[in-house]
């Protein structure tokens, strides 16, 4: 029988009150979820003495609108992580890819002892040897609040702000369909520990270096519109980083530009990076782009994937495109 998410949630608290200490990671160029998540578990952790440490792969840096986030400072570069932690926890993680050199020989923490996966999407592999993954949450956050309540762990500010920091960019601002009455729950829970939350929200959504604009100016004046497939696409490619200055965590959000399409269901934003072309999936309407997603490699959500492919810019819109005819024809 699989065990249930409570099961799970059980057996990860049983198996961190036992720990010595914690070694915890989260995906390659993390966004708010992850960081949040993995941060508000290391504020918690030390909150109860428990010795721990976090990162992420390579490239370590964080993006300029999460370094208000508590804790970012104390992470640690991937190279002087753990080889063989006793007990590691990853979060909004789908597989072990997607944690590049953490996941080996890292991850040998399911033979020498524990890895605990805290995540919230359907199309997590789970990898570990405990899995507390709720499908049904509005963001992996939401997860670390059920498993600090079952350790019985106290939040403090660092955390609340932390867990607001993944609950807020998970759901849009509170905008997608994820955005139940326990999500506005749990945000006057964190708010209550008088959060920043106008500073906050600024910071991760409003505030762009001119730069950033120039080059967003740029990929907006190149997107193009598929009408017959309901689908709006652009780029970003190395060349426009390197113009205009930007690095390449600065244009996590530009997707949701093109999101804003009044004629599109479906936008998709690609951006060249080294280690292939990135894929960003965004559906407005009952299009699943996670399925399409994973049928090409990547992970998410039902209204938000993504996807990492070998291809030039050309080829990639192309399999996307090709996806779409059906998808689009049977949710109209």
């Amino acid at each position: 029988m699989t065990p249930t998410y409570q099961d799970e949630l059980r057996r990860a608290a049983e198996a961190i009150t036992a720990a010595d200490g914690l070694a915890l990671g989260c995906h390659v160029t993390p966004d708010g979820d992850a960081l949040g998540s993995m941060l508000a578990m290391m504020h918690l952790a030390r909150a109860q003495a428990m010795p721990c440490c976090a990162s992420w792969p390579e490239p370590f840096v964080v993006a300029r609108h999460y370094r208000s986030i508590p804790g970012t400072e104390l992470a640690i570069a991937p190279n002087r992580f753990p080889v063989a932690p006793k007990m590691m926890m990853t979060f909004d993680c789908g597989s072990l890819r997607r944690l590049q050199e953490l996941g080996e020989p890292a991850c040998r923490a399911r033979d020498s002892g524990h890895l605990i996966v805290v995540d919230h999407h359907a199309s997590n592999d789970r990898y570990g040897t405990i899995n507390p993954i709720d499908v049904d949450a509005a963001a992996t956050a939401v997860v670390v609040r059920d498993l600090a309540r079952e350790l019985g762990w106290e939040l403090n500010r660092e955390a609340a702000l932390c867990l607001y920091t993944g609950l807020v960019t998970d759901t849009g601002r509170f905008q997608f369909n994820s955005t139940t009455p326990s999500v506005f729950a749990l945000a006057h829970e964190l708010a209550s520990f008088d959060l920043p939350i106008a500073k906050l929200s600024r910071e991760l959504f409003e505030e762009h270096r001119f730069a950033y604009l120039k080059l967003a100016a740029r990929a907006l004046g190149r997107a193009e519109l598929d009408t017959a497939r309901s689908f709006v696409s652009s780029f970003v490619t190395r060349g426009d980083l390197g113009d205009f200055g930007v690095d390449y965590d600065e244009i996590e959000g530009l997707i949701e530009w093109l999101r804003s399409t009044a004629e599109a269901e479906v936008a998709c934003l690609c951006k060249e990076a080294p280690d292939g072309v990135r894929v960003s999936l965004r559906s407005v309407s009952e299009v699943d782009v996670g399925a399409i997603a994973i049928a090409l490699g990547g992970g998410g959500h039902r209204l938000a994937a993504g996807f990492t492919m070998n291809a030039p810019v050309a080829e990639v819109l192309a399999a996307v495109r090709a996806r779409l005819p059906d998808v689009v024809a049977t949710t109209r």
